[in-house]
């Protein structure tokens, strides 16, 4: 397809270096990019226009969702970014099975913002910004993951526009293989342009902060994870320490709460635990609507750069994991250390049963290291030498959480049953890998 004939079939916005808006178009919130045009479909035939076009012109192709893809996938230089923005309907479209249908380029704020007045939920991760889409298709570990599983567990169909232009549906009856690969494939296989969620019934929920003090890291956290594998499930929480903006090593550790439902004995009961930890130096946990639980995203200034990376944690890894990142958090050169639990619903699901292989994984473990490119090159090596510690007591990696996209990447991501799964997909629906900014499964 040529430029001209674009310009014929696509009626979404079309802008290229010189228009006004291109600098803000160009760059995700994480990278910066110069493509030679940014595509914003209005709908379904815009997106099938703007797959054609980037594979008849041979160029590399970017979907955009929220854009808060760490390795900034959602830009590139000198190909076509397509920025689903402007698809982001949220619509219950069956009241008794709760059925949702969400645009592509919905955010997960959107979302709880639209479904509150149904009194319905869908468990996603915990920023208002984040891309429905991106989250979706790779996992998504929230505030309730405990009790109903990941974001892409609560996803029933999907409109898929594939490589070669066409639009499929895919559900557990239609294009079951597609629909296989979609709940924790990534990008790898077409554009979701819209998704169906179960959402489930909710209250409002409690949630906040309990801090303690930097002295208690390694107690708090060893009783913290031992208490979260017996805890309700309708308890989620994250545990975070040496924040570099609250006093590095000197932090306190902040484990957050959310409790899923609006009673307070049965919140208290399941929380109180974790307050008897240890000493209690701040707790903020207060009942408010799950709309309010989610946070704004953080948009790094100019120059400032964001480099993360995850690994999951079974059972018997545990305590020597929590050991090494305690004296890591304590050496005055860490990275901002966030430590969330999983298990419940997640591990119900059977790991052949989707993309996402991780089922029985405890925890999450994620580091954040932040500042500009002197800062990142002058922390590398320390970030390194922790991961390599605790490598060998991971079990795969969370692509959300990864800034890089290496071969060890994917193959942390996806075992190898997996993997080879995928790629057995991929060469039914993009057998050139069109779909290749992502972490990529290849034909």
């Amino acid at each position: 397809m040529s430029s001209e004939q674009l310009r014929r079939e696509f009626g979404g916005d079309v802008i290229e270096p010189g228009a006004a808006d291109y600098a803000a178009a160009s760059r995700s919130l994480l990278a910066s990019g110069s493509p030679a045009v940014v595509l914003r479909p209005k709908t379904v035939e815009d997106v099938r226009a703007a797959v054609r076009f980037a594979a008849g012109a041979g160029l590399v192709l970017s979907v955009r969702g929220g854009g808060h893809g760490f390795p900034g996938f959602g830009t590139n230089d000198g190909g076509v970014v397509i920025d689903l923005g402007a698809l982001a309907d949220v619509a219950v479209v069956d009241p008794q099975r709760h059925v949702v249908r969400i645009g592509g380029g919905a955010t997960w704020g959107q979302v709880a913002v639209a479904l509150a007045p149904h009194g319905l939920a869908i468990s996603s991760g915990d920023t208002r910004s984040v891309g429905v889409g991106g989250l979706t298709l790779t996992g998504g570990i929230g505030w309730k993951v405990r009790k109903y599983g990941l974001a892409l567990d609560s996803v029933v169909g999907a409109e898929v526009v594939t490589a070669d232009g066409g639009v499929v549906h895919a559900s557990a009856t239609e294009h079951p293989d597609l629909f296989w690969a979609i709940r924790g494939g990534g990008g790898n296989f077409g554009v979701v342009t819209a998704f169906e969620f179960v959402a489930h019934p909710t209250t409002e929920v409690f949630h906040g902060r309990i801090a303690f003090p930097a002295a208690e890291v390694g107690a708090v956290l060893r009783g913290w994870a031992d208490y979260l594998r017996t805890a309700p499930e309708a308890l989620t929480s994250i545990a975070s320490f040496a924040n570099p903006f609250a006093g590095g090593a000197q932090a306190p550790l902040e484990v957050f709460v959310a409790f899923d439902g609006d009673d307070l004995s049965a919140a208290a009961a399941a929380v109180d635990p974790i307050r008897r930890l240890g000493t209690v130096l701040d707790d903020d946990v207060t009942r408010k609507a799950y709309a309010d639980v989610l946070v704004e995203g953080m948009v790094p200034p100019p120059g400032v750069q964001l480099v993360t990376r995850s690994g999951f944690v079974g059972t018997e890894s545990v305590p020597e994991v929590l050991r090494i990142l305690t004296e890591a958090g304590a050496s005055g050169r860490s990275p901002y250390i966030a430590v969330r639990s999983v298990g419940g619903a997640v591990a119900r699901v059977a790991p052949e049963a989707t993309a996402y292989a991780h089922r029985q994984a405890e925890l999450m473990v994620a580091t954040t290291t932040g500042g500009p490119q002197p800062v990142i090159d002058a922390a590398r090596p320390g970030l390194t030498a922790l991961w390599d510690r605790l490598a060998p007591h991971l079990d795969g990696l969370y692509a959300n959480f990864l800034s890089s996209a290496t071969e060890d990447d994917v193959a942390g991501i996806y075992p190898a049953e997996t993997y080879e799964r995928l790629a057995a997909v991929k060469r039914s629906y993009d057998p050139e890998n069109l779909f290749s900014r992502n972490h990529n499964v290849r034909p």
